[in-house]
C-alpha cells in the first residue's frame, strides 16, 4: 500500500467532495462529484467510489477517511449515531469500516426539543472548527452551522453537549416550489426585502401567520413578486434564530461562530447583527478538512 497520507471525503445527500490530503495535510488533488446518496442505487456508492472517484483523486491503494451521509441508512454502511456529549475520542472510536482502508465517521445524536435530534457531517465540521485555535478546546461555545438542516451547537470544553436542528432551508425551497407562496420565473436579490421579511419574524413565534403576510404584501403590490424571496428568507432564518438562540445561548454578549457557505453565513450574521449579537464566520470547506484531519491524526 502507498504510504503517502489519505483521501478525505464529505460524502452528503446530492453531492461528493473529495481530496487528496498529503502526510503533512495539504490538498494534493481535489474534485466534486453529482454522486450523493439519493442518486445512488443500493451497492452502488462502492463501485462508484473505485470506478470513479479514486481515480479522479489519484488515489490508488490510500486508505479513506469519510463523512456525511454516506454513514446514514441511505449510504454505503450505517455508522451508529454516538450519543451527546461527545468528544473527538468518542467520534474516533465509533468509526466504522465500510470495506477495507475505507472508514467513516459516526453521526452524533442527543435529545431534541421533540425528540432525537440527529446530524451527520457536521460533527466533522465541529471537530474542524475546535481544531483552528487551541482557546476552542476551552469554554463554553455557541456555533450555528446554516444549512438545509441548519444546527444550532453548545460546545463544552472541546466536547458537544448538545445541539437543536432546524428545518430552515428546507421549508424555505418547499414553500418557494410549492403552494400560494411559490416565487415567480425571475426572483432578484433583495437586500431591504430580506429586512423587511426579517422584521415581520418578530420573536419567532405564529410562524404560520406570518409566513402567509407575504401573500398579502404581493397581492397588495406593497412588494414586488420578484423580491418575494429575499423576505422569506429574513422572516424564516430570523424566526429560527428568535427561537432557538435564546435556548442555547450562555450569555448576551456571546459571540456565535458561524460554519459553512459564506453567502448563506452572511445571512445569517447579517440577523444576529441586527439582534445585537456578534458572529464570526468560518468557511464549511476548511472546517470539513481540519476535522478529517484531526479524526486521521487521532487514529492513526
Amino acid at each position: 500500500m502507498i504510504d503517502n497520507g489519505f483521501l478525505a471525503l464529505d460524502w452528503g445527500t446530492t453531492n461528493l467532495r473529495g481530496w487528496r490530503l498529503g502526510p503533512d495535510g495539504a490538498v494534493r488533488q481535489a474534485a466534486e462529484f453529482p454522486l450523493g446518496v439519493s442518486r445512488l442505487a443500493l451497492g452502488e456508492a462502492a463501485i462508484r467510489f473505485e470506478a470513479e472517484v479514486r481515480p479522479a483523486l489519484g488515489g490508488e491503494g490510500l486508505p479513506v477517511l469519510a463523512c456525511g451521509m454516506i454513514g446514514s441508512n441511505l449510504g454505503w454502511v450505517l455508522a451508529p449515531y454516538v450519543d451527546c456529549p461527545a468528544s473527538l475520542e468518542s467520534l474516533a472510536a465509533g468509526l466504522v469500516e465500510a470495506a477495507p482502508g475505507f472508514r467513516i465517521v459516526p453521526g452524533l445524536r442527543c435529545e431534541g426539543l421533540a425528540g432525537p435530534d440527529v446530524m451527520r457531517g457536521e460533527e466533522t465540521q465541529i471537530l474542524g472548527w475546535l481544531a483552528a485555535d487551541p482557546a476552542h478546546w476551552r469554554g463554553r461555545w455557541l456555533l450555528c452551522l446554516p444549512g438545509t438542516h441548519a444546527k444550532w451547537v453548545r460546545v463544552d470544553d472541546g466536547v458537544v453537549s448538545r445541539f437543536a436542528t432546524a428545518m430552515t432551508g428546507e421549508l424555505y425551497s418547499l414553500l418557494g416550489d410549492h403552494g400560494v407562496l411559490r416565487f415567480g420565473p425571475e426572483p432578484i436579490d433583495d437586500a431591504d426585502a430580506f429586512d423587511r421579511g426579517l422584521a415581520a419574524a418578530g420573536d419567532g413565534g405564529a410562524l404560520t401567520a406570518r409566513l402567509f403576510g407575504l401573500r398579502g404584501l404581493t397581492l397588495s403590490g406593497r412588494l414586488p413578486a420578484a423580491s418575494a424571496p429575499s423576505w422569506l428568507s429574513g422572516l424564516l432564518i430570523g424566526a429560527e434564530i428568535a427561537a432557538l438562540h435564546p435556548m442555547l445561548r450562555d450569555d448576551d454578549d456571546e459571540p456565535v461562530a458561524l460554519l459553512g457557505d459564506g453567502e448563506l453565513c452572511a445571512r445569517y450574521g447579517r440577523v444576529l447583527s441586527v439582534r445585537g449579537v456578534p458572529a464570526v464566520i468560518w468557511g464549511g470547506e476548511s472546517t470539513v478538512l481540519a476535522g478529517l484531519q484531526r479524526i486521521w491524526e487521532a487514529t492513526s
